[in-house]
């Protein structure tokens, strides 16, 4: 892309913008047939030239879908259907209309996000076009800032100080394992010079986690910005997307993306009229867990079985067809950008000493405002789930909270003062994970808890390892005697013996974190494991 092109003014903002979240939750409630009568609404008003309406990504309030915000009030409409489309727009006319009793209310009462702690209470950094941008146009992007980290990148910084700023900035690893990522980037740097390669995983897999998904719905450049300047830093030509194919929206919008950034030169050859080279293809993947797991997707995108293999070598060292390889996920290529624009010390002050800058979640479970949410590290769980998310929907006592899919574990009401961070999680028994964050009343049983993530580990074990692939199956068998009430004080020996052995055999992730949501409620909520026990005479 030309600087002329670069520069090419955007049409003077209307001053009604309309703003139709048509990804996610919304796109399946209807929110298409929803943006389409607010347009048909506009038209009939003879309001084209005043009012506009536009697709955008994830405005957060999930839970409460099809969502419409509306500029320049910001006032956000929830669980709006076609109907209430011409309502709401003669209400911009009258913004202050007689009150209705709800019964007799046409629309639903706008929200205002700048009084509710759900939105004020979030840091967005990742998440700072969502919502804002059609995720469909380039020029959205190009006028929100977009890809100009890496022209700068490109016109002023030499790689290496490229990964000094984010190993200043402190970003870990949004993955799961909270790994340095500058540290990642300097050792595939350093990697004698020839073929190396970057890739994306969004391969996201956890139950009730849908962070990189909406990401890549509602801001798919923002990810390839991330990668094209992690390639620059660490001397690569060609990068993969592996992207699941469940998300068939996601893989639109990348493909989409990807066309427009050769189009205007930000990705493809010499880009910036630079000597730097990039290219990104994208690989759907047919849905096994276990290839979020780095050397088993490698092996997916080599065109092989998706099978994990002993480490070491990392795939730093020897990744893709045995060449250096760099691996983040789609959270961490997002952080990109923002560092290089602001600097790793504004990344740096945000969250706590060792967990830097923010963390997506996908609230999810038992509780009032389900939805996605970008918090600093270090806010506490109970401010996440209680003040932010408002408790359960009827009031019940709300038990634990379960984060890090089926690798983490359930943490218990009263340790909610916890920050969140990596340290504390993992002390807790449970870890950061990739972002799932599951919401369980009092009501719930922590026992079936723990074998619904034990039936899902066992159904995605690949197999290869006889720890996971068996025992997986007889811990599943074991939980489900204890759902049944038929265990015995020797079934609970041997759980806690089997998930010992489980956890330090198996050779992957996948298998090793596999025992943690049954050792966590183990340690929380044995009562629950002991009332199932039947004494034997």
């Amino acid at each position: 892309m030309t600087p002329d092109q670069r520069q090419t003014p955007t049409p003077t903002p209307q001053p009604c913008r309309i703003r139709c979240c048509t990804v996610g939750g919304c796109l399946a409630a209807n929110a298409l047939a929803v943006k389409a009568q607010f347009q048909t609404a506009v038209t009939a008003a003879g309001l084209e030239d005043q009012v506009t309406v536009a697709s955008v990504g994830c405005l957060g309030l999930c839970g409460q879908a099809p969502l419409v915000q509306i500029d320049p009030a910001g006032d956000l409409y929830t669980h709006v259907t076609p109907a209430h489309a011409a309502p709401i727009l003669a209400t911009l006319s009258h913004p202050h209309p007689p009150t209705l009793p709800p019964s007799h209310s046409a629309t639903p009462p706008p929200l205002h996000p700048s009084t509710l702690p759900f939105f004020t209470r979030q840091h967005r950094i990742v998440l700072e076009n969502s919502g804002l941008i059609d995720p469909e146009r380039i020029e959205d992007y190009l006028a929100a800032q977009g890809y100009e980290a890496l022209h700068r990148c490109l016109r002023d910084l030499e790689p290496e100080t490229v990964i000094d700023t984010i190993t200043r900035s402190g970003l870990r690893g949004r993955g799961g394992a909270g790994y340095p990522t500058g540290l990642k980037w300097a050792t595939v740097a350093k990697m004698p010079p020839g073929q190396k390669y970057v890739v994306c995983n969004a391969d996201e897999g956890d139950p009730g986690a849908y962070m990189d998904r909406s990401v890549l719905e509602s801001d798919p450049h923002r990810v390839l910005e991330g990668m094209a300047i992690a390639a620059y830093a660490v001397g690569a030509n060609q990068g993969y997307i592996y992207v699941r194919g469940e998300y068939p929206l996601a893989n639109r919008h990348l493909q989409t993306a990807l066309g427009q950034a050769k189009r205007h030169g930000v990705l493809g050859s010499q880009i910036f009229d630079s000597p730097f080279d990039f290219r990104v293809d994208l690989r759907i993947g047919a849905g096994a867990f276990v290839c979020g797991e780095e050397t088993a997707l490698i092996a997916s995108i080599e065109g092989k079985r998706g099978l994990p293999r002993p480490r070491p070598p990392y795939p730093a060292e020897s990744g893709l067809w045995g060449c250096p390889t760099l691996i983040n996920n789609v959270e961490t290529f997002a952080n990109i950008a923002p560092i290089l624009r602001n600097g790793a010390d504004w990344f740096a002050a945000i969250g706590t000493a060792h967990s830097r800058g923010t963390k997506v979640f996908s609230l999810t479970g038992h509780v009032q405002n389900a939805g996605l949410i970008e918090v600093p590290m270090g806010i506490t769980l109970r401010e996440i789930v209680e003040a932010m998310g408002q408790g359960t929907p009827d009031g019940t006592p709300i038990k634990a909270v379960q984060t890090g899919g089926p690798s983490g574990g359930c943490i218990p009401a009263e340790a909610f003062d916890t920050p969140v961070d990596y340290e504390s999680l993992k002390a807790l028994g449970s870890i950061m994970g990739s972002g799932g964050m599951i919401v369980m009343d009092e009501h719930t049983s922590m026992v079936e808890v723990a074998q619904f993530f034990m039936e899902f580990c066992m159904e995605e074990s690949c197999g290869k390892c006889i720890p996971c692939r068996a025992g997986t199956v007889q811990l599943y068998q074991l939980l489900t005697k204890f759902k049944h009430r038929r265990a015995t004080p020797g079934d609970l020996a041997q759980l806690e013996a089997l998930c010992d052995m489980v956890q330090h055999t198996s050779l992957c992730g996948l298998g090793q974190a596999a025992p943690n949501p049954v050792l966590s409620t183990l340690r929380y909520f044995r009562d629950e494991y002991l009332a199932a026990v039947v004494e034997l005479c």
